[in-house]
């Protein structure tokens, strides 16, 4: 299977919110850095944050994607309806390095502003 349908199909596990299959992308050492924030390292605290966050639903909607070596890039518009009906909409750019099938990094840089003032609001 190609590095892009290896993300394809994360993206896909988060719209579902299938937290077992995210869990199982992940490279036993991954490092998941949303690019604003502190990254979290390795598979459990990584699926740890996924699950917590709690979404009643999740829409991530792929606008491009691009393969080169081993990364995968990804612009996205990631969607979310948070506990309460709050929504979230945050665009961003998304880099996914692959080894051995896994997510080894997986980094997501967006503007941390657009994202504490729509939780804010």
């Amino acid at each position: 299977m190609s590095n892009i349908q290896l993300v394809k199909d994360f993206i896909e596990a988060w719209n579902n919110k299938d937290w077992d299959a995210i869990e199982a992308a992940f490279a036993e050492d991954v490092i998941w850095h949303n690019i604003p924030m502190e990254p979290i390292q390795g598979r459990q605290a990584a699926a740890a944050a996924a699950r917590g966050m709690q979404p009643d639903s999740v829409d991530w909607e792929l606008l491009n994607i691009s393969e080169t070596g081993n990364t995968v890039l990804t612009e996205r518009v990631d969607n979310f309806v948070m506990p309460g009906g709050k929504e979230i909409s945050l665009p961003l750019m998304g880099a996914f390095e692959m080894e051995d099938g896994k997510i080894k990094e997986w980094r997501d840089y967006f503007d941390l502003a657009t994202f504490t003032n729509q939780m804010a609001g």
